[in-house]
């Protein structure tokens, strides 16, 4: 499919087929797609954490707000995290960083507000957001992108102790049934010219 009908079909899956399992390919190849991931300056403040575990996908389902269900029925949960320990983080930097791109980090680090930094690596996480919406549907999978997480509660499930989920994004194969698919609800969005200026 071309990356035009391939927009056209991408949409927020509501409801699952529990019984259809992602082959471990295409997982892989998910997983190789976010790690190519673009950020600025190629910091990559990120950790994706792949939930296929049945227990642990309905633990975080629970904490999941209106999002449970979508969780239990989908095959995998993503779990798109930004780091949070800055001084952990500084060794990531240290480490991957050449040393042009590290000073000009580290010299934004002591320029601005530590909340601004933290502001923006999240905004680097959300560009991973729409690579894998893309990715999925170019892979054949639905998906579902999701804020509404009890953050803290994932943080303890997950064991988490350097980063912060900010989002999670189910993949999986949409029931028959889902009354969103783009055939039953079609897609709405404003007219190209109100959103697109041509100067």
């Amino acid at each position: 499919m071309e990356v035009l009908e391939l927009a056209k079909a991408r949409y927020a899956a509501k409801k699952y087929d529990s019984n259809k399992r992602i082959p471990q390919e295409t997982v892989d190849a998910l997983k190789e797609v976010l790690r190519l991931s673009p950020s600025s300056i190629n910091i990559q403040p990120w950790k994706f954490t792949f939930v296929q575990n049945k227990e642990v996908k309905s633990q975080l389902a629970a904490a999941s707000l209106h999002n449970e269900s979508k969780i239990n029925e989908a095959d995998l949960l993503v779990v798109f995290s930004v780091a949070d320990d800055l001084e952990e983080f500084q060794h990531v930097v240290d480490t991957n960083l050449p040393d042009g791109l590290r000073n000009w980090y580290n010299s934004i680090k002591n320029e601005i507000p530590e909340e601004h930094l933290r502001v923006w690596l999240s905004k680097q996480v959300y560009i991973t957001m729409g690579v894998a919406l893309s990715a999925a549907v170019s892979l054949g999978l639905d998906s579902t992108p999701m804020e509404g997480i009890e953050t803290d509660k994932y943080v303890e499930i997950l064991g988490m102790t350097t980063y912060k989920p900010l989002f999670a994004i189910a993949f999986g194969y949409a029931a028959e049934d889902d009354y969103n698919r783009p055939e039953v609800t079609p897609k709405s969005r404003r007219e190209l010219e109100d959103v697109v200026e041509t100067i």
